[in-house]
């Protein structure tokens, strides 16, 4: 079920579609698993790139206001479905009867990797996006280069380390548990600087 090149090539492709066509989703031949990555991906894809909007020279106080709640919506977005991801491993272990609960405990769910996973590919999409830029300075394109291999050995070992935890978490001799994010900025209940106001 959770194959670690399957997943980054699905992110890679995706980054790539994303970019050249932002209004198509890419998502339609994709099987349940595959879609939920390919939906957790896209909202670090959308986060990203409301980001950048954040840090555009001569943007108004406004537009930095409306710009910092769709990135607090889509953050809360992409925590909920990488949770989401990890519920669904979870329930197809269980019809397994795993993971083995007396396995040492990993510290990271997959879901949250798949979220790294999904973060890195969108540094390296950028990254060879400016190695190809016409118009930076010198240097500019070896530092990317640069950096590109950093990145690129990075999500590898993180890829290594995905496919370990769900061979070891198949085998009885690791397993992982859904870690909720619980964020409390978007909580009308759990935020003062929300409460605080509304009882003014």
């Amino acid at each position: 079920m959770l194959i670690a090149a399957a997943i980054i090539a699905l992110q890679d492709g995706l980054a790539e579609s994303w970019h050249a066509r932002p209004s198509d989703p890419g998502t339609e031949s994709l099987d349940l698993w595959l879609a939920a990555v390919a939906r957790q991906h896209r909202a670090n894809f959308d986060l990203w790139h409301i980001e950048d909007e954040a840090r555009i020279p001569g943007a108004t106080d406004a537009e930095l206001a409306a710009t910092k709640r769709r990135v607090d919506t889509t953050n809360q977005l992409r925590n909920d479905l990488a949770e989401e991801l990890d519920r669904a491993l979870l329930t197809w272990l269980a019809e397994r009867n795993l993971p083995n609960c007396d396995a040492p405990l990993n510290s990271e769910s997959p879901g949250l990797m798949i979220d790294r996973l999904s973060i890195l590919s969108l540094k390296i999409w950028h990254t060879r996006e400016e190695i190809g830029r016409d118009n930076a300075a010198p240097g500019h394109a070896e530092r990317n280069r640069e950096r590109l291999t950093l990145l690129e050995e990075q999500r590898a070992d993180l890829a290594h380390c995905l496919d370990r935890l769900w061979k070891e978490t198949l085998a009885g001799t690791r397993r992982f548990k859904l870690y909720r994010q619980l964020k409390m900025y978007n909580d009308p209940s759990l935020n003062p600087a929300i409460y605080g106001k509304k009882s003014e």
